[in-house]
């Protein structure tokens, strides 16, 4: 008899928490799913009553821990509801949300959060939706009237495509993830990791936080999509930064990236980083500084990977083809040669690790409700297509599972995952002494290795030249005769885009990721780039803006 009690009592341990997880589910969704019924129903009577509308809620759980000189700055914990509307009047060909042609940042980027009550009481959650959604419908009203107006006093638009897509409904639910960490475990690490980035009087800042999010976001649309996900995402990030006597500044970071804090690496790994970080700021600090420079380059996979980010993922991002302010790099390049035909560059949100290393910009479902595709952007060096959202483009009809945004903006088309690929390859060694090789074809004492990058931004209006700046953190220089490798500051990698990429001559056989946060119109997403490294025949180097102000006069206590 004790024996079956004692089953019974773990039955209920292990049940009771989903029940609750369930039911929880149930009441945002019924609540959500009733006012939205109530709305296409009560307003199908108004001179403009909506075609479309969608509610995504974002249920918000994040734990952060910051850390500086080996003491605890910050240990906070909250959780947050937050609705998003996206609620249309006209018709799918022409909405509220169609450009207004000479006003600036009109391509997404509008706000439209509004915080939902944390209780778990279908009456006040409704009352919430309910005024959120009637300023919602007031503010569509005014811009569909904008739009017409804008439409009628410009001249006729290049792209005449719709203004949102049809697209099926979906129906896909997964059971929200619990948050559950060791808060005095991590506080003693990130206090041993920023005690070791502050060993040094000449380390001047820095900081060690742990940043973990749990997310369940819900989306029900008018089309009748119901879209439930669940997303953890743990961040540690190590920063520490010094200058040199002439007053430049010298940040260098490490992050890792993981699905979930069990998943990050141990301890002594972190710390292991941390005495590297360190040691290269040390490097650093006395490194000549790198003047102007065209000639000979090779970047590292992570360096390549942003790289690729910045000057080719953003232009293919297809809602520019709509701004008739945007330079269009590639609309009339489909199937076209634009890169050497050993590579091939995709996007796909719906791998989670590649080559057993998480990568970022992984989901199920995109923020449209649209599931996640592996779009094929270039295929042997030949350009194939773009990143859609729901927003449509000549020849582009249809949505490809990227549009995307932060809570509180409008989703637009954002990149996701980024692969470079490459047909052929040759080993990192082999790769160096190409290097060496083109050095010497083009007269040159040494090429340049972009070991280490810290991001980097592009233009893409047709008002300013369209060209890339990419910001190396850690550039070494290669010699022709051998001599040692040498470490130097100083210097941001630019250039244009299509010249850059007709110059990429050679790939090694390795693959590196970089993770990161990209932020553009729609917010900040997570995203990835992996690539091998890469030899570029000819790149071109500025100096890098620098501080004028000199190192502090007394070292630290």
């Amino acid at each position: 008899m004790k024996l079956i009690n004692r089953t019974i009592l773990i039955f209920l341990i292990l049940v009771i928490p989903n029940l609750v997880h369930s039911e929880i589910q149930s009441i945002v969704l019924d609540a959500a799913q009733k006012e939205l019924n109530r709305t296409m129903e009560g307003l199908k009577e108004q001179q403009l009553p909506p075609y479309y509308l969608s509610y995504y809620i974002y249920d918000s759980h994040i734990l952060s821990i910051e850390s500086v000189d080996g003491k605890i700055l910050k240990n906070s914990e909250y959780k947050s509801r937050t609705l998003d509307i996206d609620l249309r009047v006209g018709s799918y060909k022409f909405d509220n949300t169609h450009i207004v042609r000479g006003e600036a940042f009109n391509m997404g980027g509008q706000r439209n959060a509004y915080d939902l009550p944390l209780d778990d009481n279908e009456i006040a959650l409704r009352n919430a939706i309910w005024f959120a959604t009637d300023q919602h419908y007031k503010k569509a009203i005014e811009s569909y009237e904008r739009v017409l107006t804008n439409t009628t006093i410009k001249v006729q638009e290049e792209d005449t495509s719709a203004d949102f897509t049809k697209e099926k409904a979906y129906d896909y639910s997964e059971k929200p993830k619990t948050l559950n960490i060791d808060k005095k475990l991590w506080e003693d690490r990130l206090r041993k990791i920023s005690e070791i980035l502050s060993s040094e009087k000449w380390l001047y800042k820095n900081k060690t936080y742990l940043t973990i999010s749990n997310t369940t976001k819900y989306f029900i649309n008018s089309e009748g999509s119901s879209i439930t996900q669940s997303e953890m995402r743990a961040n540690v990030i190590m920063t520490a930064s010094t200058k040199a006597d002439d007053g430049m500044a010298l940040p260098l970071y490490k992050v890792y990236f993981a699905f979930n804090p069990d998943s990050l690496p141990d301890e002594n790994t972190m710390l292991s980083e941390a005495k590297k970080l360190v040691k290269t700021l040390a490097e650093l600090r006395t490194a000549p500084v790198m003047n102007t420079y065209t000639g000979p380059a090779i970047l590292s996979g992570e360096a390549a990977g942003v790289f690729f980010h910045e000057i080719f993922g953003h232009r293919v991002e297809g809602h520019r083809l709509k701004d008739p302010d945007n330079s269009q790099t590639f609309k009339n390049f489909i199937n076209s040669k634009i890169l050497p035909d050993f590579l091939s560059v995709s996007f796909d949100p719906t791998i989670n690790y590649l080559n057993n290393f998480p990568v970022s910009g992984y989901y199920k479902y995109d923020d449209e409700g649209v599931p996640a595709q592996k779009i094929q952007c270039v295929e042997s060096g030949v350009f194939k297509n773009f990143l859609m959202s729901r927003s449509p483009v000549e020849n582009f009809p249809k949505s490809n599972g990227h549009g995307r945004k932060q809570a509180g903006l409008s989703a637009v088309s954002r990149q996701s995952n980024l692969i470079v690929e490459t047909a052929k390859s040759v080993p990192i060694d082999t790769l160096k002494e190409m290097l060496r090789e083109e050095c010497k074809k083009q007269g040159l004492e040494f090429g340049l290795l972009f070991k280490k990058v810290q991001g980097g931004f592009t233009f893409t209006s047709r008002s300013i030249p369209n060209s890339f700046n990419v910001n190396p953190l850690i550039v070494y220089k290669i010699y022709v005769d051998g001599k040692p490798d040498e470490i130097v500051r100083g210097v941001d990698l630019i250039g244009t885009p299509l010249t850059t990429f007709s110059n990429i001559i050679a790939a090694a056989n390795n693959l590196e990721t970089f993770n990161g946060i990209c932020g553009a119109e729609s917010g900040s997403v997570p995203v990835s780039a992996s690539s091998p490294n890469l030899l570029v025949s000819r790149i071109e180097v500025q100096k890098k803006a620098k501080s004028q102000a000199k190192p502090p006069i007394l070292n630290a206590p």
